[in-house]
């Protein structure tokens, strides 16, 4: 199987740090019949962010602005490769060596297929790259 690429939509939710707004976010969506295909939370001390790439983006925006969430949307990359040792680090080296910077990524495997998603400081030029 070789690499697939695809622009995505991610949402980065802003989340008070205390306990139960991570559970209260996945409530919301999940009684929207909103399905969540991957996320990564960070912290801080005051907030968390939520990024996440869910079924259904312009209802998810929608249902969590009605609760009062902060939400922005940001294009990123998912990348679909083999969950062989070396796949991502050839795809990853294609990027580095194009001069495309990284500012985050998460990922999670299932199966046979790895699936990453990345935040590169040009998204044309990673698409580009990938793509060759």
């Amino acid at each position: 199987m070789k690499g697939v690429f695809m622009i995505a939509k991610q949402l980065s939710v802003f989340l008070e740090n205390k306990k139960g707004r991570f559970t209260e976010v996945a409530k919301i969506l999940g009684e929207a019949g909103i399905n969540m295909t991957a996320f990564t939370v960070s912290e801080n001390s005051d907030f968390g962010i939520l990024r996440l790439i869910v079924s259904d983006t312009e209802k998810a925006i929608s249902v969590l602005r009605e609760h009062s969430y902060g939400i922005s949307v940001t294009d990123v990359v998912r990348l679909r490769c083999p969950n062989v040792s070396g796949a991502l680090g050839k795809a990853m080296d294609r990027i580095t060596q194009n001069g495309i910077f990284v500012e985050y990524m998460y990922a999670f495997s299932e199966g046979d297929t790895a699936n990453v998603i990345i935040r590169p400081d040009n998204l044309e030029k990673c698409v580009e790259v990938l793509g060759e």
